[in-house]
């Protein structure tokens, strides 16, 4: 596919702010293409998975990440880039330890449905923005505020006949917006949590949508013929066939002139 054609008719249609990126799971750290920067090597920092992703979206980056690279504990955990032998109860006393649950049985409810990969399954993560892929991406990751993605969401309902879905926990959302697309084969809407937030500067107003590269196509022409029929696009036109009532001063003047 011409990734460079569909990341400019993704950020024709949707008036993007940042680059749609693509990301890929490499088992061996070796596969990272050439010139894919590390943080580790660029820096010499240890960074969050969320930073990655600001690089590859707002700097423009193709950025590698592997264990080397990162320093958050949740999503290392996630992603299997610990030591740990069982990954699942380290995450959920971490939740307890910090906060977020008042005790350890709610807290291994939520990390069980968190989606993760096991410990070593892959080496290393890549993420590309589109218009510089070479590969094909497991999954494709654009961030926007909420109208844009309605309407990105209006594109997957089009070509995929299924509503889409999403789930939100406020934190450790990279496991939903990189992990759940690959994993479940779907569309998927996020909420970025905490960590994209603090560390990698998301805006209030951005919400995120992933799904498997393989929609791509499909999503491209669902963003040109969804809603087509009555205008639906953009930014949004708003409707502007109507009079406006104004306060009884201004009224006045009007009936008085024979405006009104």
């Amino acid at each position: 596919m011409d990734y460079k054609a569909a990341a400019a008719q993704l950020k024709e249609a949707l008036r993007l702010r940042t680059e749609p990126f693509g990301a890929i799971f490499f088992k061996n750290p070796a596969d990272l293409p050439p010139k894919t920067r590390q943080p580790s090597k660029v820096f010499g920092k240890k960074v969050t998975i969320c930073q990655g992703v600001t690089l590859a979206r707002v700097y423009g980056w193709p950025v590698g990440l592997t264990r080397d690279d990162l320093i958050c504990i949740p999503g290392m955990l996630v992603f299997g880039f610990t030591p740990a032998t069982d990954p699942i109860m380290e995450l959920g006393q971490l939740f307890c330890e910090v906060g977020f649950h008042p005790e350890l049985g709610p807290a291994l409810k939520e990390v069980e449905a968190l989606p993760h990969f096991e410990p070593q399954e892959i080496g290393a993560i890549y993420l590309c923005p589109l218009e510089r892929l070479t590969l094909d991406p497991d999954v494709v990751v654009v961030y926007g505020n909420p109208a844009q993605l309605m309407r990105l969401i209006q594109a997957a309902t089009f070509s995929l006949g299924v509503r889409v879905s999403g789930e939100f926990g406020g934190k450790v959302e990279c496991s939903e917006y990189l992990i759940a697309p690959y994993r479940s084969g779907e569309f998927k809407v996020a909420i970025p949590g905490m960590g994209d937030r603090i560390f990698s500067m998301t805006q209030d107003d951005e919400m995120v949508v992933a799904f498997p590269g393989k929609f791509l196509a499909g999503l491209l022409e669902g963003l040109k013929e969804a809603g087509k029929k009555i205008g639906a696009r953009y930014p949004i036109t708003f409707y502007q066939n109507f009079s406006p009532s104004f306060p009884p001063a201004y009224e006045e003047r009007a009936k008085k002139w024979g405006i009104l």
